[in-house]
């Protein structure tokens, strides 16, 4: 038997699982059968939990397909509200999270029940412009970035998100498997509705789309501030709901804002 326990943030969902509990060589096979919706117990993907410390711990993110992540800001989120769970943590307490993007430093803003609002530590993005060719010819403008793991924004003025008259999930499964990437990345489709607020979709490397991301949230937040202007402290809505970045500057660490919800604990073969 497995133990797990399944969260959320901003449903973008997360099994945790004890890493000792899983041979090395079967790590993804579980998380592909486990994260299956109709098969399984149904999730974005699988973190792996070691504990290092007495406030510290390692992460390791297989996504849906079995694919690795080298982060996710939402799964790293999910993790932390376990570990301030099992401490009995109270606002202010901070964790130390290690991932395959580096440490990222989590604390503790609020607690009610089940439900931690946490600030996380996401590193310091880089952003660059970038243009590519999609398969019937239009040429996309938008850019790169990297919060430590792989991302491509790209801006529309069309409420729905659409590019080119296309949908957006059509778009982002063609731009994530693009030649540009070799090793696939994220997309995000930014719609801008005010000088601190911006909406977002996202076709997520190694699920597809998903209610909301933490890196991308980040991602679509960094290439707002440096290339449309938008302010340092920013509102990012996607589906699953809001969170809120702020990047004193380009060489600061960006933070990220939001909760993760517990939802159960359980057994699986």
């Amino acid at each position: 038997m497995i133990p797990f326990v399944k969260a959320h943030a901003c449903g973008n969902d997360f099994l945790i699982i004890d890493v000792k509990r899983v041979p090395e060589n079967d790590l993804r096979a579980v998380a592909v059968r486990l994260c299956a919706r109709t098969t399984g117990i149904g999730a974005d993907g699988v973190e792996y939990l070691a504990w290092t410390g007495e406030r510290s711990g390692r992460i390791r993110l297989f996504n849906a397909d079995g694919s690795i992540a080298e982060i996710s800001g939402n799964g790293t989120r999910c993790a932390a509200a376990l570990m301030a769970y099992e401490k009995r943590s109270e606002a202010g307490d901070g964790f130390a999270i290690e991932t395959d993007a580096g440490l990222r430093r989590c604390q503790v803003v609020d607690v009610d029940r089940n439900v931690f609002r946490i600030a996380t530590d996401m590193g310091i993005p880089r952003v660059s412009e970038h243009s590519l060719v999609l398969s019937k010819g239009t040429r996309i403008q938008g850019a790169v970035i990297s919060l430590g793991n792989p991302h491509f924004v790209l801006f529309t003025e069309d409420a729905s998100f659409a590019v080119d008259g296309r949908d957006w999930e059509s778009i982002g499964r063609e731009i994530c498997f693009h030649p540009d990437f070799p090793q696939q990345t994220n997309v995000e489709f930014v719609h801008v509705t005010g000088p601190s607020a911006i909406e977002f979709r996202i076709f997520e490397r190694g699920v597809g789309p998903t209610t909301s991301s933490g890196t991308g949230s980040c991602a679509s937040a960094a290439a707002s501030i440096v290339l449309r202007g938008l302010q340092v402290e920013l509102l990012v809505t996607a589906p699953g709901g809001p969170q809120s970045v702020t990047w004193p500057d380009t060489n600061s660490e960006m933070v990220l804002i939001g909760p993760a919800e517990l939802l159960a604990r359980g057994e699986a073969f």
